[in-house]
């Protein structure tokens, strides 16, 4: 039996090759500055285990999770209007959509990660583009420690790997 998670990180040459010609995107949400930094860490492990050269990545930075799909939404059709500028432009693979929500005293940690899972779905299926969701939705620190420190659990380096399979997917599909 394979192990878990085989699929996601085993990515054959042809593949990485494939991969290698399409620009990727990391947005992070840098409520919690040290995860935020971790999640980048990890996404940019993904993205060179899926064999996308780090000059094809760009990384930008939104307040919180809650503003994750408006800037995958921005980054999406900013690499589109780019592309129709000039010619040679590489095509966007997808967006991996990075942050942390740590439960509260409050009902706000329901409403931010119901509307950053819907939004970032959103954003996906109205443009096309893969969009990874690679938010930690937990109920302390410790739990999002876990989540955002390099091992298999963590969701940057997830969400960089999801992305990539999603754009080889698409590509597959025509």
């Amino acid at each position: 039996m394979a192990e878990a998670g085989a699929f996601l990180e085993e990515f054959s040459d042809e593949e990485k090759a494939k991969l290698g010609q399409l620009e990727f995107a990391v947005v992070v949400g840098r409520f919690y500055e040290d995860l935020a930094l971790r999640l980048l860490d990890g996404a940019d492990h993904g993205f060179e285990t899926a064999g996308v050269p780090l000059g094809n990545v760009t990384h930008h930075s939104v307040p919180g999770a809650y503003e994750l799909p408006f800037a995958a939404n921005a980054i999406i059709d900013g690499v589109r209007r780019r592309n129709a500028r000039q010619t040679g432009g590489m095509e966007i693979g997808g967006v991996a959509c990075l942050g942390v929500v740590i439960r509260g005293e409050t009902d706000h940690y329901d409403f931010v990660c119901a509307e950053a899972a819907r939004g970032i779905q959103d954003v996906q299926l109205a443009t096309g583009v893969p969009c990874a969701f690679g938010v930690i939705t937990c109920d302390d620190m410790e739990q999002a420690l876990a989540r955002a420190g390099g091992d298999k659990r963590d969701q940057g380096r997830n969400a960089a790997l999801t992305v990539a399979r999603m754009a080889l997917l698409k590509r597959q599909l025509g």
